[in-house]
């Protein structure tokens, strides 16, 4: 049989709508994840906005914004958060425009369901905001070059851009697998260098689209730098294997 390889921006995209099941109403944990690194967000905007000469409009992207109220949540942050920088400095608030990216697949259609509202919000601020949406992979080219004054992403980076080479051979996996009941001690490492190889590609495309004096504020999931690889089924794998053997 032959193996079909799927492309995975094609195809994933986190659930959308605004039913019970949706990202929308099941996304908590990024929300406070977000507000809190917002002081990390104001020290990293403060520096930007202050290395860039006071641009008259002020871009950002989110990268990996998904759909629901934190993809607003963070935009709401930005603008507040620079206005009020400006107001110390003494000088005009910016423009704000903001890129929102997602693969494909995303449900932009909600976020801009939204945008009235949000619009309406600012109007009263007098604050001018420019929402645009970027499809599309960040493990490559986005945005013309020096033209981003700030990147964000937050709980997206771990996603890789696509499975292992080594997942795809399946009867490496088998042989090396062999008397095992889970995935064992080759596959971590071959998670590890994709996410090497992906991050490389993120962090080339951003410096090239980032303006002289430009930052980013990147939240994703890690673990302590560690060779060792420990499970639960690590240990019912050495328990049975121990059963089997005293047959």
């Amino acid at each position: 049989m032959e193996t079909q390889v799927v492309c995975v921006e094609q195809v994933l995209h986190m659930k959308g709508g605004a039913e019970e099941t949706s990202f929308a109403n099941n996304s908590l944990i990024p929300k406070k994840v977000m507000m809190r690194v917002k002081p990390i967000l104001e020290e990293s905007l403060n520096k930007v906005y202050g290395a860039t000469n006071v641009p008259t409009c002020f871009k950002v992207a989110d990268l990996g914004c998904s759909s629901g109220p934190n993809t607003l949540l963070l935009a709401s942050n930005v603008i507040h958060i620079v206005n009020e920088t400006s107001r110390r400095l003494k000088v005009e608030p910016p423009m704000f425009q903001f890129f929102l990216n997602d693969l494909f697949g995303n449900d932009f259609n909600s976020i801009f369901k939204s945008l009235p509202q949000f619009y309406d919000t600012l109007k009263q601020q007098n604050t001018t905001c420019f929402i645009n949406a970027t499809p599309g992979t960040f493990y490559g080219t986005l945005f013309p070059s020096n033209s981003i004054h700030f990147f964000h992403s937050s709980f997206s980076l771990h996603w890789l851009s696509q499975v292992p080479n080594l997942l795809r051979d399946e009867a490496k996996i088998a042989n090396d697998d062999k008397g095992n009941i889970y995935a064992t001690s080759i596959i971590p490492p071959s998670y590890g260098k994709q996410f090497e190889q992906d991050f490389k590609l993120f962090l080339g495309s951003r410096h090239k689209e980032l303006v002289p004096g430009g930052g980013m504020l990147l939240t994703f999931l890690g673990k302590f730098d560690t060779s060792e690889y420990i499970s639960l089924p690590g240990i019912f794998r050495v328990v049975l294997n121990d059963m089997v053997q005293r047959i």
